[in-house]
């Protein structure tokens, strides 16, 4: 073993926890071929096959489960070392790693250029996620700050929420509610529905604000892609619940409305989410700082989707959902309500 990288251990530690050769390239961004080289040389290293495959699906060996416990030990010292390293670098010379839901992706990246612009010098590890991903990110401490709509409740974290979160019913331009006022829930019940997957953030979200009327959806396709509902409900196929930060391009073309269904925007919150114990870097904290400082200001700037101060939107699930407000915002714009926590969330959430 004493000829085995890390790069051969990290490759083969995504492979183990996919168990597919296929994500974990995707999630590494190589070729699968390079992934299949990374972990046959390992496997030589080893002297032992770490894999079998049975059917279509692939099964660590006992060897393999061995070596993935160790594997994962190597990799923890070692981010605990560019930790460590990173303390002393202060802000400038800091690494960010910084972890989104999908939904984030419209926006995020614009806050990560502001935030860089005012720090030049810093390094910037992005990455996108499903909400399933992103818990196994925080989980196996490789992400500092994770982005997301529904903290977790089964890990001992630190979850605060820093900018409103509109989700809002889109449809063509053409439809025939567009034209419509204060639509009831009872008509959105007869058009045809493209929702997200089941266990996604959106579909969760969208459980939350039509409460017992979910069920009398009509629900004519499930898709795993934002972009894909888009495009499907631009095409005539039916309207969609959606994070109104999603719809920004569209709403300005024209191609997508949003509808004025009473009880929305459904009003939740984007939380800034990280381990209760984990020694944030400097640059971690301070874009931590500048999330809660800037985040609801900037999000609205970029998205064109004003939470207007004092909005209260009724939802059959709540009665009334009140806008988001943070305490420290920037914007010079009367604030909004929301939640605010600093303490660790514990207990258990499902999965965005």
């Amino acid at each position: 073993m004493k000829n085995a990288t890390l790069r051969q251990l990290k490759v083969f530690e995504s492979v183990a926890r996919h168990l597919s050769f296929t994500r974990a390239a995707e999630e590494l961004h190589l070729t699968q071929p390079a992934v299949s080289t990374q972990v046959k040389e390992l496997e030589g290293h080893a002297g032992l096959p770490l894999f079998e495959q049975l059917g279509r699906k692939i099964y660590l060996t006992q060897g393999g489960a061995e070596m993935l416990h160790h594997s994962r030990a190597i990799i923890q010292r070692f981010r605990e070392a560019e930790e460590a390293m990173q303390q002393l670098k202060g802000i400038s010379g800091g690494k960010l790693n910084v972890a989104v839901i999908s939904a984030g992706d419209y926006f995020f990246p614009r806050l990560l250029a502001e935030f860089a612009r005012r720090h030049p010098g810093m390094i910037l590890n992005l990455t996108v996620h499903n909400r399933e991903e992103l818990l196994h990110r925080l989980a196996d401490n490789m992400t500092d700050l994770a982005i997301m709509v529904r903290p977790p409740e089964d890990m001992d974290t630190v979850n605060e929420p820093f900018a409103p979160h509109p989700y809002v019913i889109v449809a063509a331009a053409g439809h025939p509610l567009a034209a419509k006022k204060r639509i009831p829930i009872s008509v959105l019940a007869r058009e045809p529905f493209l929702a997200r997957e089941k266990g996604s953030d959106t579909r969760a979200s969208m459980a939350r604000g039509f409460a017992r009327w979910l069920t009398k959806l009509n629900i004519a396709m499930e898709l795993k892609s934002t972009e894909t509902i888009k495009q499907a409900v631009i095409a005539g196929m039916g309207i969609a619940f959606l994070s109104a930060h999603t719809v920004t391009l569209e709403r300005q073309v024209g191609s997508l409305v949003v509808l004025d269904v009473q009880g929305f925007p459904l009003m939740l919150n984007w939380y800034v989410v990280h381990r209760k114990h984990k020694r944030l870097p400097p640059v971690a904290s301070a874009f931590k700082d500048f999330l809660m400082q800037e985040g609801t200001s900037l999000i609205e700037e970029i998205t064109h989707f004003s939470t207007q101060p004092g909005m209260r939107s009724r939802s059959p699930a709540e009665g009334s959902v009140r806008g988001d407000r943070n305490p420290k915002r920037a914007s010079g714009k009367p604030e909004q309500r929301a939640p605010k926590s600093k303490t660790a969330n514990r207990g258990s959430r499902a999965r965005s």
